[in-house]
């Protein structure tokens, strides 16, 4: 430990996966860490409230995957017990049932995608359509998480890609791009194709049990985040929300010295930001340190995505044969996921009635509609996959409205998106939308960021240990194997052949 005279000052901007994860090293490594959340309350938008009633909500439903192996080490460090048992998925249309998912890992292991593939319970979708993706298992082995394959399947849309590998118009329409709309919360047309595939290979396709799922017990605020900004604070680091961060202090080395927030400085030998893409385009906007920069100048060319959370207390039990549930085909552009809070959250267990959370994703076109407008539609949807919500009334609700929440993984914004490693040397970055090569996405992602630049802030300033940072599972023996060949052949192609094509 650092004797607290000679302490390193460490401020963190944004108290979500990333800025929490890299707090809590950080502070057991000894450092001054202080940790600025511009919002009431750390967690963000994971976090979750509760209304002036006493009743929990939250800004969406997260869930925890099988291979967010960091997340489940933290969760055993903390010791707590946050989380469901593995549960069943299913998916609607306005048809109906459309798609059961098994528990994965509970099933005889085959070699990857194979269990996904068979496993799998399509109600409609026939095997022909179904075998149409086979030739798309040339572009799950193809994108490595490279940066050269990063820019290669970039610039190009998730539709564009899957056309171009023959993939059928019915097998896109019932099964990959609701994957899309809910995985990356658009449209395949507005969906980098590099994204697609890194977003369908960690959660689907890279091993058989991928794909299973825990849910939080409660609000992610309530049983993971509190404790664990208890255990940050015992370890020395501050945690301070309605704290909106509108600078950086610059010296004449190009280094920052220091963090503004309105009239407060918070003094710092290094920065580590951890904020959402519209978070950190609201700092670069009330920054002219950071506008005088070309690679935060560039941030304008990312965009985000608007989320619509419900949460509706009927007045009756009704019988929901899967905790969670994914839907597409109700509007155009629109997914959405519900979610049965009575078998999910220890708080409505033993609730009298039905209490369901509803999210929708690229929900811009319902933002501007009142509550009243809204939940009779949310209703009139939940009817159309489970017809037992018809009769049932709808005796209390929230309505979040999240404008620009959740990252937009467009084509082409790959080249605007930020390195853990900035220009500035003392001023790191982490994010679910941060450029690395871990192979993660989304709350692990988030996390391993976090990690990682902490790591960055140690080899910095050169005291404390590293952070232990999992890696994702290996690639299977074939998938290996395949990928050898496949990097063989196109180094070999571009030794003998001039450089006709687009990348």
């Amino acid at each position: 430990m650092v004797e607290e005279s000679q302490q390193k000052r460490v401020v963190v901007v944004g108290a979500g996966w990333a800025g929490l994860g890299a707090t809590y090293h950080l502070a057991k490594q000894g450092y001054d860490v202080t940790l600025l959340e511009a919002g009431p309350y750390p967690g963000g938008l994971v976090a979750g409230w509760q209304t002036p009633g006493g009743k929990s909500v939250e800004a969406g439903i997260h869930g925890f995957w099988y291979p967010y192996r960091n997340i489940f080490a933290l969760i055993n460090e903390l010791n707590l017990n946050p989380f469901t048992t593995w549960t069943r998925s299913a998916q609607y249309s306005p048809a109906g049932l459309e798609v059961e998912s098994p528990i994965f890992q509970e099933l005889p292991q085959l070699p990857a995608p194979l269990g996904t593939f068979l496993y799998t319970h399509f109600q409609r979708l026939p095997l022909v359509e179904r075998l149409s993706a086979l030739p798309l298992l040339y572009a799950v082995v193809d994108f490595d998480n490279s940066d050269a394959a990063w820019r290669r399947y970039d610039s190009v849309t998730a539709r564009e890609l899957f056309k171009d590998f023959g993939v059928s118009a019915r097998l896109y329409r019932d099964a990959f791009e609701p994957m899309l709309l809910v995985g990356l919360f658009a449209p395949g047309e507005q969906c980098s194709a590099a994204a697609t595939l890194g977003m369908l290979y960690y959660f689907i396709l890279a091993h058989q049990p991928n794909f299973d799922v825990v849910w939080c017990r409660g609000t992610v605020g309530e049983k993971i985040f509190r404790p664990w900004v208890e255990r940050i604070e015992k370890a020395g680091g501050k945690v301070l929300p309605k704290h909106r961060v509108t600078d950086l202090i610059i010296d004449s080395n190009n280094r920052a010295t220091g963090v503004v927030c309105g009239d407060e400085v918070f003094n710092a030998d290094v920065v580590v930001f951890a904020v959402g893409v519209t978070g950190m385009k609201k700092i670069v906007a009330s920054s002219p340190s950071l506008q005088s920069r070309e690679e935060f100048r560039n941030l304008n060319n990312l965009g985000a995505i608007d989320v619509l959370a419900t949460r509706l207390w009927f007045d009756r039990k009704i019988d929901i044969p899967r905790p969670s549930n994914a839907c597409f085909g109700f509007d155009a552009t629109t997914g959405w996921t519900f979610f049965d809070l009575n078998a999910l959250h220890d708080e409505y267990q033993n609730e009298p009635g039905t209490v369901i959370e509803a999210d929708f994703y690229h929900a811009n076109q319902f933002l501007n509609l009142s509550d009243a407008e809204i939940i009779p539609i949310v209703q009139n949807y939940l009817a159309t996959c489970i017809p037992a919500f018809k009769e049932a009334k709808v005796i209390d609700s929230s309505v979040i409205r999240l404008s620009n929440a959740v990252t937009h993984f467009s084509p082409g914004s790959y080249q605007y998106m930020l390195p853990a490693r900035t220009s500035f040397a003392n001023v790191f970055m982490s994010g679910d939308w941060i450029v690395n090569r871990h192979g993660s996405w989304s709350q692990e992602k988030a996390y391993v960021t976090g990690l990682e630049a902490a790591n960055f802030v140690v080899s910095y300033l050169g005291e404390g240990q590293p952070a232990e940072i999992l890696p994702v599972q290996e690639d299977e023996v074939h998938i290996k194997i395949g990928r050898s060949l496949n990097e063989t052949v196109r180094n070999l192609t571009k030794s003998i052949l001039p450089d006709f094509w687009l990348p």
